[in-house]
């Protein structure tokens, strides 16, 4: 019971220390949450994202450019 009051006390009991510990809560789920979210994004879609296939099509073009040129 001591443990809740303390939480209470020092977080809960005056409205500006709440707001506070909200605003703070939020912003750290929000950092945490988009971490989570953009790591999984890039490991379910690897391979198909720009920054995968950015390199193999940058080479083939400048290829593809060099013969152009020659003709």
């Amino acid at each position: 019971m001591s443990y809740y009051s303390t939480i209470y006390k020092t977080l809960f009991k005056r409205n500006s220390v709440f707001v506070g510990t909200v605003f703070f809560s939020a912003f750290v789920f929000q950092t945490s949450f988009d971490s989570a979210v953009t790591s999984w994004y890039e490991n379910h879609n690897k391979g198909k994202l720009w920054k995968d296939v950015k390199f193999k099509l940058q080479n083939g073009g400048d290829d593809d450019e060099d013969e152009d040129d020659d003709e």
